[in-house]
């Protein structure tokens, strides 16, 4: 089944993890929307600037690469986003927002996107 997965910490720079993910999930066949502060493209999709809290509707995940002490500011962003889950990605451990998640009906995961992809946990 393909997910619709939000990539919160998207960027172009193929050395960071946000876009390998990106490279990685759009191989698998999951649609990525690329949320972040940085401008350009992942995989042939513009990045959608997090300041304008940019409405993506159904949202299966939500994957996490900007560190916890960045999350706060983004907490209502994210729940509005109502996703099935978000992965908490190796860095971003937050159990405030886990909390909330939880609180939420969303499923808080603390895993790596990339084995989750690649061991079929996805």
């Amino acid at each position: 089944m393909k997910k619709k997965t939000v990539i919160i910490g998207a960027t172009t720079n193929p050395a960071r993890y946000a876009s390998i993910a990106a490279e990685m999930l759009t191989e698998y066949g999951h649609e990525i929307v690329p949320v972040g502060i940085k401008k350009g493209e992942v995989q042939g999709k513009e990045i959608l600037d997090i300041r304008k809290k940019p409405a993506v509707d159904e949202v299966d995940t939500v994957t996490l690469y900007i560190g916890r002490h960045h999350q706060p500011e983004w907490y209502t962003y994210i729940m509005s986003l109502k996703p099935k889950r978000i992965i908490f990605n190796p860095g971003t451990e937050n159990d405030e927002l886990a909390e909330l998640a939880e609180d939420n009906d969303i499923n808080a995961v603390e895993g790596c996107t990339l084995v989750m992809l690649r061991t079929n946990q996805y």
